[in-house]
């Protein structure tokens, strides 16, 4: 930093070099300003270059690792995908109990419905092009099963989904 007596007065110029003066003290200023936020920023930034931690981040196994900050924008907007995904899921459910048959299996109640991965694609593939990612979901959920891992049009046309209306009803 400059000492305030190394500033010229403007008043010892032209208007034109005052001018001048003036205007490079204020973006100068203007810059520091920045420097100074970002700096205090780049502090409190886990994610930052720096090699001195300043900042000691959550780790694995604390109970807000891999979460946002609560009140977040982030976590609100997960909260809403979260909801939006469950609508998702629940209206898959429906499709496969409208278009399924009754299964041979026995439910908790005794309440089954199956359908073929070929079927449901050809019709629930015009409303949801995620039926793939919704079906591993709803499987994980415990709503329904089907054999293997993932589900390949064409190759898997003919596994069995199984939806448990019993675990879709709770």
């Amino acid at each position: 930093m400059e000492a305030a007596e190394d500033v010229p007065n403007p008043a010892q110029f032209s208007e034109e070099t005052a001018a001048r003066i003036v205007s490079v003290k204020g973006l100068k200023d203007s810059w520091q300003k920045w420097s100074n936020e970002h700096q205090e920023y780049q502090n409190h930034n886990p994610f930052s270059h720096d090699t001195r931690p300043r900042v000691s981040a959550p780790r694995r196994g604390q109970g807000d690792y891999g979460r946002p900050p609560q009140g977040s924008m982030t976590e609100q907007r997960g909260r809403e995908a979260q909801t939006h995904v469950g609508r998702e899921v629940e209206e898959l459910c429906e499709a496969i109990r409208t278009i399924g048959r009754p299964g041979d299996k026995d439910g908790r109640d005794g309440r089954v419905f199956t359908v073929e991965f070929g079927e449901l694609f050809e019709r629930y593939a015009t409303i949801s092009s995620k039926l793939v990612g919704l079906l591993l979901r709803a499987r994980k959920q415990r709503l329904l099963d089907f054999e293997g891992e993932m589900l390949w049009q064409g190759k898997d046309d003919h596994a069995v989904i199984t939806l448990t209306l019993s675990s879709f009803m709770k």
